[in-house]
Protein backbone atom coordinates (compact mmCIF):
# COMPACT_ATOMS: atom_id res chain seq x y z
CA UNK A 1 0.00 0.00 0.00
CA UNK A 2 1.37 3.43 -1.09
CA UNK A 3 0.43 6.33 1.35
CA UNK A 4 -1.46 9.25 -0.19
CA UNK A 5 0.05 12.69 -0.93
CA UNK A 6 -1.85 14.49 1.57
CA UNK A 7 -0.85 12.18 4.49
CA UNK A 8 2.96 12.16 3.25
CA UNK A 9 2.73 16.19 3.31
CA UNK A 10 2.90 18.39 6.13
CA UNK A 11 -0.37 20.08 7.21
CA UNK A 12 -0.69 23.63 6.83
CA UNK A 13 -1.30 25.50 9.84
CA UNK A 14 -4.42 27.71 9.46
CA UNK A 15 -3.71 31.30 9.27
CA UNK A 16 -7.16 31.86 10.83
CA UNK A 17 -7.88 33.63 14.33
CA UNK A 18 -6.95 31.48 16.86
CA UNK A 19 -9.29 32.06 20.24
CA UNK A 20 -6.49 31.63 22.93
CA UNK A 21 -7.70 33.21 26.42
CA UNK A 22 -4.97 34.22 28.96
CA UNK A 23 -5.54 33.14 32.45
CA UNK A 24 -6.62 36.82 34.22
CA UNK A 25 -4.75 37.23 37.28
CA UNK A 26 -8.11 37.73 39.38
CA UNK A 27 -8.64 33.62 38.36
CA UNK A 28 -5.65 32.14 40.85
CA UNK A 29 -4.66 32.90 44.72
CA UNK A 30 -2.05 35.45 44.97
CA UNK A 31 1.53 33.48 45.05
CA UNK A 32 -0.15 30.78 42.83
CA UNK A 33 1.87 29.63 40.02
CA UNK A 34 0.60 29.45 36.49
CA UNK A 35 0.50 25.89 34.72
CA UNK A 36 2.69 25.05 31.36
CA UNK A 37 -0.72 25.13 30.05
CA UNK A 38 -1.61 28.56 31.16
CA UNK A 39 1.71 30.22 30.55
CA UNK A 40 1.96 28.83 26.75
CA UNK A 41 -1.72 30.32 26.77
CA UNK A 42 -0.76 33.53 27.53
CA UNK A 43 2.85 34.06 25.73
CA UNK A 44 0.45 33.08 22.53
CA UNK A 45 -2.30 35.45 23.23
CA UNK A 46 0.57 38.24 23.98
CA UNK A 47 2.51 37.64 20.33
CA UNK A 48 -0.95 37.91 18.51
CA UNK A 49 -1.58 40.85 20.14
CA UNK A 50 1.81 42.20 18.89
CA UNK A 51 1.39 40.55 15.62
CA UNK A 52 -1.92 42.63 15.46
CA UNK A 53 -0.22 45.65 16.69
CA UNK A 54 2.12 45.33 13.87
CA UNK A 55 -0.58 44.89 11.10
CA UNK A 56 -2.56 47.59 11.97
CA UNK A 57 0.39 49.85 12.08
CA UNK A 58 1.51 48.71 7.71
CA UNK A 59 -2.31 49.13 7.84
CA UNK A 60 -2.19 52.51 8.69
CA UNK A 61 0.68 53.35 6.91
CA UNK A 62 -0.57 52.18 3.53
CA UNK A 63 -3.53 54.71 4.20
CA UNK A 64 -0.98 57.75 4.42
CA UNK A 65 1.42 57.47 2.51
CA UNK A 66 0.05 58.16 -1.11
CA UNK A 67 1.07 55.65 -3.81
CA UNK A 68 0.34 52.86 -1.56
CA UNK A 69 -2.54 50.38 -2.00
CA UNK A 70 -4.40 47.83 0.39
CA UNK A 71 -3.36 45.18 -1.95
CA UNK A 72 0.59 46.13 -1.44
CA UNK A 73 -0.45 46.64 2.30
CA UNK A 74 0.59 43.55 2.82
CA UNK A 75 4.15 43.16 1.83
CA UNK A 76 6.22 45.04 4.66
CA UNK A 77 9.20 45.62 2.50
CA UNK A 78 7.09 47.25 0.01
CA UNK A 79 5.35 49.81 3.09
CA UNK A 80 8.79 50.45 4.75
CA UNK A 81 10.23 51.48 1.08
CA UNK A 82 7.89 53.37 -0.05
CA UNK A 83 7.13 55.27 3.14
CA UNK A 84 10.84 55.84 3.18
CA UNK A 85 10.73 57.68 -0.13
CA UNK A 86 7.81 59.54 0.74
CA UNK A 87 9.35 60.76 4.13
CA UNK A 88 12.37 61.74 1.93
CA UNK A 89 10.27 64.36 -0.25
CA UNK A 90 8.28 65.10 2.59
CA UNK A 91 11.80 66.33 4.07
CA UNK A 92 12.90 67.53 1.00
CA UNK A 93 10.13 70.02 0.35
CA UNK A 94 10.32 71.07 3.95
CA UNK A 95 13.63 72.42 3.55
CA UNK A 96 12.79 73.66 0.24
CA UNK A 97 10.07 75.43 2.10
CA UNK A 98 12.26 76.69 5.23
CA UNK A 99 15.29 78.16 3.23
CA UNK A 100 12.51 79.87 0.55
CA UNK A 101 10.81 81.67 3.56
CA UNK A 102 14.64 82.53 4.85
CA UNK A 103 15.50 84.07 1.53
CA UNK A 104 12.13 86.38 2.39
CA UNK A 105 14.06 87.46 5.11
CA UNK A 106 11.15 85.74 7.66
CA UNK A 107 12.26 84.21 10.84
CA UNK A 108 11.62 80.23 10.65
CA UNK A 109 10.11 79.08 14.04
CA UNK A 110 11.98 75.99 15.24
CA UNK A 111 8.91 73.78 15.33
CA UNK A 112 8.38 74.08 11.43
CA UNK A 113 12.47 73.29 10.88
CA UNK A 114 14.45 69.66 11.11
CA UNK A 115 16.98 67.49 11.16
CA UNK A 116 18.40 67.38 7.49
CA UNK A 117 21.78 65.73 7.65
CA UNK A 118 21.72 66.80 10.92
CA UNK A 119 22.81 69.97 10.15
CA UNK A 120 19.91 71.62 12.75
CA UNK A 121 18.46 70.17 15.81
CA UNK A 122 15.03 71.71 16.56
CA UNK A 123 14.52 73.11 20.97
CA UNK A 124 12.52 70.45 22.55
CA UNK A 125 9.42 72.51 23.11
CA UNK A 126 6.39 70.45 24.51
CA UNK A 127 4.03 73.01 23.50
CA UNK A 128 4.13 74.15 20.05
CA UNK A 129 1.86 77.43 21.88
CA UNK A 130 4.70 78.32 24.58
CA UNK A 131 6.82 78.53 21.41
CA UNK A 132 4.70 81.58 19.67
CA UNK A 133 3.81 83.00 23.46
CA UNK A 134 7.91 83.34 23.73
CA UNK A 135 7.89 84.97 20.19
CA UNK A 136 5.14 87.51 20.70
Amino acid sequence: MSASPSSTSKQKRSRGPMTVVPVPKSAKPPGELLTAEEKKANHIASEQKRRQAIREGFDRLTEVVPGLTKSQGRSETIVLQKTLAYLKSELAENQRLVEQISSLGCEVPPLLRVVVNNDYVPPDYDDEDEYYEDSL
